[in-house]
């Protein structure tokens, strides 16, 4: 297989070489690769950065340093991220309800519902049951205020029920009242361009010329027992973003499902989170609230995703599935197609991996898991 591969990697680290030549196999697990990304870091240094493909399906463009990917769910981790600095500010807590910042969300019986149950999918909003305009996600005032109206679809607390879209617009007003900017801003501002990291949600037309075509899955991912809160998740033609076309899609903010990086930057970035909250000698949170965000607040049967998921405080934690590497102090968050990005103090080990040919597997795309599972074998 005649195949450029660009990037580091060490000799140590031949392994992880190996798994990401052979994800490009069309006869590998994942179906072969159009384009992709894998970087590793050690102590918050990038130890392994390899490239390879195309960034286009007309197999014109090579996949580079400077490609941006969609990354869908993986913003949740980013999401995530920006609410435990809140924490570590002082200005939130997970404990206290999200009406004491949003009062509007107090309706329907979710009064009591606290920050840590919005953040570990508990809240039972995982998406709209009833008809809506699928454009109505360009729209932050009128998704917010639909779902603080709305009435959750089972009894909070009870279990997670993974929300794909709405926690994005969930814990971003929560963000948005606390702070007074929206998460795409803070950010741009407090850590992407301080820290040169490349990271968007919200991607100005300026950057759109970097972004890599996307492949669709070919079968559809397996959801198990279908339900309400599956349905509102998934099986609605409103279920996601539309009518509006790529370059709007790019342009919105929605912290969980269209944030834009390279996985050299995700990496660094989560890299903060496994050696102690540090970035270049930057705070990027301190460890003790790093303990609050990643600790289990619920585990078991997930009521939408087909998997035991224990959740921290937006993130996935390690534990049951070891998607991360073999230790369970490890967490992080997958995407929709493939993508994902994971820190585990334990170790100082962190990573990214991103791709443009999507798969069908919810979490645990065998890409990545093969490449994670090389790295770790590395070490």
């Amino acid at each position: 297989m005649s195949l450029d591969i660009t990037g580091v990697c060490p000799a140590p680290f031949a392994q992880v070489y190996d798994a990401f030549e052979a994800n490009f196999d069309p006869a590998s697990p994942g179906g072969g690769e159009l384009g992709a990304r894998f970087t590793l870091a050690v102590d918050g240094e990038v130890v392994v950065d390899l490239m390879a493909g195309h960034a286009d399906r007309k197999h014109q463009v090579a996949f580079g340093p400077d490609t941006l990917t969609p990354l869908f769910s993986t913003t949740k981790a980013i999401a995530a991220l920006l609410v435990a600095r809140l924490v570590d500010q002082g200005k939130l807590s997970y404990d206290q309800t999200v009406a004491s910042v949003w009062p509007e969300f107090a309706q329907a019986g979710k009064q009591d519902v606290t920050v840590g149950q919005v953040m570990s999918h508990q809240d039972g909003l995982s998406g709209f049951l009833d008809e809506v305009d699928p454009a109505i996600w360009f729209d932050w005032q009128a998704t917010t205020a639909k779902l603080a109206a709305m009435a959750p679809l089972w009894p909070i607390g009870s279990a997670s029920g993974y929300h794909p879209v709405t926690f994005g617009f969930t814990a971003g007003e929560i963000f948005r009242r606390v702070d007074g900017r929206t998460m795409g801003t803070a950010l741009r501002e407090d850590l992407a361009q301080p820290l040169g990291l490349d990271i968007w949600i919200g991607l100005p037309d300026s950057e759109h010329h970097r972004c890599a075509d996307l492949m669709r899955p070919t079968a559809f991912p397996k959801f198990g027992e279908i339900n309400d809160a599956v349905k509102a998740a998934f099986m609605t033609k409103w279920a996601a973003p539309g009518g509006r076309g790529t370059g709007e899609w790019r342009r919105a903010e929605i912290p969980s499902a269209n944030g834009h990086a390279t996985a050299h930057s995700l990496a660094r970035l989560m890299g903060a989170l496994a050696s102690g909250g540090t970035l270049d000698g930057v705070k990027i949170l301190s460890p003790q609230t790093m303990e609050k965000a990643r600790a289990e607040r619920i585990a078991g049967q997930d009521l939408v995703l087909p998997y035991q998921i224990s959740w921290g405080a937006g993130f996935m934690r390690n534990t049951p599935n070891f998607f991360y590497g073999p230790t369970a102090d490890a967490f992080g968050h997958s995407g929709w197609g493939g993508s994902c990005a994971f820190a585990d103090p334990k170790t100082g080990v962190s990573g990214s991996y991103v791709m443009n040919r999507q798969g069908n597997e919810l979490i645990g795309d065998p890409r990545a898991v093969s490449l994670i599972k090389a790295a770790y074998a590395s070490l």
